[in-house]
Formats: C-alpha cells, sequence, structure tokens
C-alpha cells in the first residue's frame, strides 16, 4: 500500500478529459468491474477508510487495472477542486444512510452537496445511486428529482428494483439482500448546460 498507493493518487490539476467517479467506493470491486469493463475511461474513486483502499489496491494489483485513481480523503474535498462539467458518470453505492433523524444532514445526498455535484457533471452525465435503506431511499427522492439539475431516468418501477447488467453487485448490496432488505437502483441525468 505504501508504494503503490502514491502512483496512484489523484491530482485533479492533471485531468486530461473527463473522468468517472465512484464517492465511497467500500472494498472497490465496483470500481475495478467498472474499469475492466471501461479501459477507455478515467475512474477516479474516493475512500477514506484504509482498508476499502487496501483492498482496492490489492485488486489493481492482481488484474493489472491501469485506469483508476484514487483520492483517499473526502470526497467533497475532490469536488472543490473538479473543473466545471468534469465527471461523466458518478456513482454513489449504498452510502452510510445515517438513519437517525438527527444526523440526516450528514447523507451525502442533500442541499450542501447537489450544487457542487451539479457543477461538476457534465450535461448528459449519469448519476447512480444505491440504497437498502427506506429512510434514505425517501431522503434522496425528497432531494434529488426535485433539484432542477437532475432528471429521474425511471419509466416504471423495474427501472429502481432491478439493478442494470452493467452496474456489478457489490458486498454491501450483497449483504442487504441476505439480510432481506430490497435495494433500490436510481439512475438520474444531469441536465444540460452545467
Amino acid at each position: 500500500m505504501a508504494e503503490l498507493l502514491p502512483k496512484l493518487c489523484f491530482d485533479p490539476a492533471d485531468l486530461d478529459g473527463r473522468i468517472w467517479l465512484e464517492i465511497g467506493f467500500g472494498a472497490g470491486e465496483h470500481l475495478a468491474w467498472q474499469a475492466e469493463a471501461h479501459p477507455e475511461a478515467l475512474l477516479v474513486g474516493c475512500e477514506v477508510y484504509r482498508n476499502g483502499i487496501a483492498a482496492l489496491l490489492r485488486r489493481i494489483e492482481q488484474g493489472g487495472i491501469r485506469n483508476i485513481r484514487l483520492w483517499p480523503a473526502d470526497a467533497r474535498d475532490l469536488m472543490d477542486r473538479l473543473p466545471d462539467a468534469s465527471v461523466e458518470r458518478a456513482f454513489l453505492l449504498f452510502p452510510d444512510p445515517w438513519p437517525k433523524a438527527r444526523h440526516a444532514e450528514r447523507r451525502f445526498i442533500g442541499p450542501a452537496n447537489l450544487p457542487a455535484l451539479a457543477r461538476i457533471l457534465a450535461p448528459g452525465a449519469e448519476l447512480r445511486v444505491a440504497t437498502d435503506d427506506p429512510t434514505h431511499l425517501a431522503w434522496i427522492l425528497d432531494h434529488l428529482p426535485p433539484h432542477p439539475a437532475f432528471r429521474w431516468r425511471v419509466e416504471g418501477p423495474q427501472d429502481w428494483r432491478a439493478r442494470p447488467a452493467d452496474w456489478p453487485a457489490t458486498r454491501y448490496e450483497q449483504k442487504a439482500v441476505r439480510e432481506g432488505r430490497r435495494p433500490a437502483y436510481l439512475r438520474f441525468e444531469r441536465r444540460g448546460p452545467p
């Protein structure tokens, strides 16, 4: 970890083109899958959990993955440094739902972060959000669909009840399903212009 992590740390000043951004990648199984499936994309993963970073570094090393960069700090700090419309796709999968009412303001999707997220997403960019917590789902739906920068890509229940084929399962999702919770898979499009 001490040797590989510094080589893969993302520097927004070096950005050339658009990136795919995963906020809170956990152990990195989704990020690694997306990187292998889309070698033409540069994927940037944000995570503060050291064991998750170490797990992803092992995946990168074992798989010879070359198109992942890491931001081992708070995603909000990176969003402040990214240029406008620099993200082509963003993922926020099974984040901490902060289920207690007094902690709700800590949720990533909300009034504090949506303007910055809207700023960095390119017109037409996709934002994928998943949760298995009903309270968190209601919170997300209270904040994202009404926001003028985002359009919920949904035509019917199957659009959020079934995980798309190009969206691999994470271990958090598998745990939720084992424990009888039903995940929701939400896809939003960034309206233009930024």
